[in-house]
């Protein structure tokens, strides 16, 4: 990561900007406007293309080894146990009082007593979801909205927000109530990636507890 911050802080703030248009646009293209394919899949080969034209290397930045991994591993729980409890505690309380309850993902009901089910499930979550999305909104859309600000802290944590907004939309099927609580998850992930160094490992592992959490819930019926 610190090899293509680098890269960005030499380079003028525009290229960067217009790859976080172009990255926004996707995201609300999809999941708002239905007018392109999911937006996932298109913003890992998009980092993965950026990536190569400013370092000159496939290497994806940010899943570099960490320093330590008891840190990231710590932030990573820290950060799942924040999201869930904030998710259960504030904001299905709160939204509860004004919108209708969020809106399940097309099949969940499917995994509820079905053990083939609840394990293909937990492959998507870990491979599309932990893996996909944190490289796209995370490694790939705020470390170009940050450089707008030449990579200092203080863009990075406005980032954070910017990436946290779009990231609630990539749920809107969900309804106002979900958009709302993924924007909430999608701050306390970019929180874990600022605090882990900017590794990607942390929100990685911390949307995987959670995604994992979900479909276990899902699995024994507690959702119902």
């Amino acid at each position: 990561m610190r090899r293509l911050d680098e890269a960005l802080a030499h380079r003028r703030p525009w290229p960067a900007g217009c790859e976080f248009l172009l990255g926004a646009l996707i995201v609300l293209g999809h999941n708002v406007f239905r007018l392109v394919p999911n937006e996932v899949p298109i913003l890992v080969v998009l980092g993965l293309l950026s990536n190569r034209l400013w370092t000159g290397s496939w290497r994806i930045a940010g899943f570099e080894r960490p320093s330590s991994w008891k840190r990231v591993l710590l932030i990573a729980l820290i950060a799942a146990a924040l999201r869930i409890a904030v998710g259960v505690l504030v904001i299905e309380p709160i939204t509860s009082r004004f919108w209708p309850p969020q809106v399940l993902p097309s099949g969940a009901s499917d995994i509820t007593g079905s053990l083939p089910n609840a394990m293909l499930a937990l492959a998507i979550v870990w491979t599309f979801a932990a893996f996909g999305e944190e490289f796209g909104y995370r490694g790939y859309l705020t470390s170009r909205a940050a450089a707008i600000g030449r990579g200092s802290t203080c863009a990075y944590w406005l980032a954070v927000i910017a990436v946290s907004i779009l990231f609630g939309y990539g749920h809107y099927f969900k309804g106002p109530a979900g958009v709302l609580d993924s924007g909430v998850a999608g701050f306390i992930l970019g929180a874990a990636f600022i605090l882990s160094g900017r590794n990607l490992w942390a929100p990685v592992l911390a949307h995987g507890v959670i995604d994992t959490v979900a479909v276990v819930a899902q699995f024994l019926g507690w959702n119902s």
